[in-house]
């Protein structure tokens, strides 16, 4: 088993923030792979299910911790001793500023780069565990990034933002099979990033 986690804010407030990507990538995988029901469970909603690679099925926990972001390795450590799976068994999708929107980067190791889930996640498992960076870019000034990660996607957004979930659901094989270069390949040859300027956005010029 390998657990998947997105990231993100629990509530309608949140729902459509671009903080809440990795809930969002979570949803596209669980739909696409027809995961079971969720239920709660480890301080989050989890689902199970199967993801067929090309060396054969691999069971997967799918979580959206329920603590708000700050506070998510909370959740994921305590699923992943339960389970006594290891950081290199576990995927994190979560949103990237330093990434421009669309882009899309997989990554083992290293700080936390100003995420505060990713933070929390290295502070509860160590570095180890497996990022997929999604990118959501800068608005170009300090004082603009909260409002921007806390702010819904603008609807000229949406076209690159479902293409992106898409592909990486669709080749989450991959990733599961442990080929994160190749997993991120295949994300950006289905989802090219788009051409988008975050500061338009953040300034309301769109």
């Amino acid at each position: 088993m390998i657990i998947i986690a997105g990231l993100g804010n629990p509530g309608a407030k949140y729902e459509k923030n671009r903080h809440n990507i990795g809930f969002m990538a979570a949803d596209e995988i669980a739909r696409r792979w027809r995961f079971g029901p969720e239920r709660a469970k480890f301080q989050s909603i989890v689902s199970e299910g199967q993801v067929e690679t090309a060396n054969g099925p691999v069971k997967v926990l799918l979580m959206k911790p329920q603590t708000y972001m700050n506070e998510s390795g909370r959740a994921v450590s305590e699923a992943a001793r339960f389970y006594k799976i290891k950081p290199s068994e576990i995927i994190v999708f979560h949103d990237e500023i330093d990434l421009a929107p669309g882009r899309f980067r997989m990554k083992t190791g290293g700080g936390a780069a100003g995420q505060n889930g990713i933070r929390s996640l290295i502070s509860h498992l160590g570095p180890d565990f497996r990022r997929a960076r999604m990118g959501i870019g800068h608005p170009g000034e300090k004082e603009m990034v909260m409002p921007h990660v806390l702010g819904d996607f603008h609807k000229a957004e949406q076209p690159w933002l479902d293409a992106l979930l898409q592909a990486c659901a669709d080749a989450l094989p991959f990733a599961v099979a442990g080929d994160d270069e190749r997993y991120q390949g295949e994300v950006m040859r289905l989802a090219p990033a788009p051409k988008f300027s975050p500061r338009q956005a953040a300034r309301g010029e769109l």
